[in-house]
């Protein structure tokens, strides 16, 4: 069975780290991509960043750039996402979710996790 189990969420102060995980399971990190994602209360899924399963590409959204940072171990089967600088705006549900086709903004997704709250809060 194809599962993806995000944790790693928590309270954290403005400025501050959090790294979240992201372990598959039913299949393998070569061939598919992982997006990350984020819903805040009323407003909607925004995708944050996602990295390619040919040969490992990042991309991520402008809000995160320069702060966020996605990667994989593919022995552990865990692609990561690791959040510096962290502000109050990055409060929200984070969710990751196999890209089938299209990237962070539009396309089709699968297997979503149960998501992992990270809130930003002093």
């Amino acid at each position: 069975q194809e599962q993806l189990v995000e944790s790693g969420g928590g309270l954290v102060q403005p400025g501050g780290s959090l790294r979240l995980s992201c372990a598959v399971s039913g299949f393998t990190l070569d061939y598919h991509t992982i997006g990350w994602f984020r819903q805040a209360p009323g407003k909607e899924r925004e995708g944050v960043s996602c990295i390619a399963s040919e040969d490992g590409s990042t991309f991520y959204a402008d809000s995160v750039k320069g702060r966020f940072i996605i990667s994989r171990d593919k022995g552990k089967k865990t692609v990561y996402l690791q959040m510096n600088n962290l502000k109050p705006e990055d409060t929200g549900i984070y969710y990751c979710a196999r890209i089938l086709w299209g990237d962070l903004t539009q396309g089709d997704y699968d297997s979503w996790g149960q998501g992992t709250q990270v809130t930003v809060s002093s």
